[in-house]
């Protein structure tokens, strides 16, 4: 009894021996550079996450690859190259404004310019047929005119038609 207890005080002893976790990169400024850069790359496998806060087995070697060639002295517009070279513009939040990308950068403001030249369509085309169910004095007979106005001068209009019975 006085073993397993013994065993359960050092258990519980043991998160007073946890360290901070050392970064990868011996020197701080590269895992800074390291992290700015992949904050801006894509996870392959996540797609929606950072290279920099993904898990993957993929974004843990794309992460040492960036390492190495930050260690090599390569400039970030290099290793973004290399990177874009190697995976596509895919791998990037912001990729560059080119002749690929031409529909990324622009599908949105076309798709707004479409969306908003039906919408306007549509609200004239509703304007057009309200106009055209409107009926007019102009267009209504003058035995028409006559039922309608007597219509809404009565006090009660199915008494002025004939056909109603009082209540």
């Amino acid at each position: 009894m006085r073993a397993a207890l013994l065993l359960v005080c050092a258990l519980l002893a043991l998160p007073c021996l946890a360290r901070e976790a050392v970064p990868v990169a011996e020197d701080p400024a590269i895992e800074q550079r390291l992290i700015a850069i992949s904050s801006e790359l894509r996870c392959l496998v996540c797609q929606n996450e950072s290279l920099a806060a993904s898990r993957a087995e993929l974004a843990l070697d794309l992460r040492r690859e960036v390492r190495v060639l930050i260690a090599r002295g390569e400039t970030d517009d290099a290793i973004r190259a290399f990177l874009t070279d190697r995976y596509g513009d895919f791998i990037l939040y912001r990729p560059q404004f080119k002749a690929t990308t031409l529909l990324l950068w622009l599908g949105p403001v076309l798709l707004l310019v479409v969306g908003l030249a039906l919408l306007f369509r549509q609200l004239r085309r509703r304007a057009r047929d309200a106009q055209a169910r409107d009926l007019t004095d102009a267009e209504l007979s003058k035995d028409e005119r006559a039922a309608l106005a007597s219509l809404l001068t009565a006090e009660d209009p199915v008494a002025a038609r004939g056909d109603g019975h009082k209540a």
